[in-house]
């Protein structure tokens, strides 16, 4: 069993150290273990959309910490046939999903589409409650001065 949990944790760090996404990597200090990891993600179905998640991670540890921040912008063309595939059910769609811990802890962010203000919403949130939280994180992105924009009563009607 403990060679298991050997091979578990070597396999975590290394792993952890391979994120294709990460885009910037701060250390917290000369005396810590921690760092700020930055990882960008393009919105698989609205390419239009690109989000940058800040979260700790610590490197010696079986379990990064729940908190994290997420702010997603307009960084290309968004068109009405890429908001027609999204979900739009009032829970969203997972677009990302990153592991925090071998115990089953993920950061996940969800794509939920609203309507009635013609907006993109993007939440980071945790999979496992920390403090008797679960952290979470939300940014926007408008569609206003977009092809896909439609005014909030047509786009009401559809649905």
């Amino acid at each position: 069993m403990k060679k298991q949990i050997l091979v578990l944790t070597a396999c975590a760090m290394f792993l952890s150290g391979c994120g294709r996404n990460e885009v910037a990597d701060v250390s917290l200090g000369l005396f810590t273990t921690k760092d700020v990891k930055i990882d960008t993600f393009t919105d698989p179905l609205v390419s239009g959309v690109t989000c940058h998640v800040a979260s700790i991670e610590a490197n010696l540890s079986l379990a990064d910490p729940s908190d994290s921040s997420i702010a997603c912008r307009q960084t290309g063309e968004i068109t009405a046939a890429m908001i027609a595939s999204i979900d739009k059910s009032k829970s969203g769609d997972v677009v990302f999903s990153k592991s925090k811990s071998v115990l089953f802890k993920n950061m996940k962010i969800r794509r939920i589409f609203d309507a009635s203000s013609q907006t993109l919403m993007y939440l980071s949130y945790s999979t496992k409650e920390t403090s008797g939280s679960f952290k979470h994180s939300l940014s926007t992105v408008p569609l206003w001065g977009t092809q896909a924009y439609q005014t909030p009563q047509v786009a009401a009607a559809q649905d």
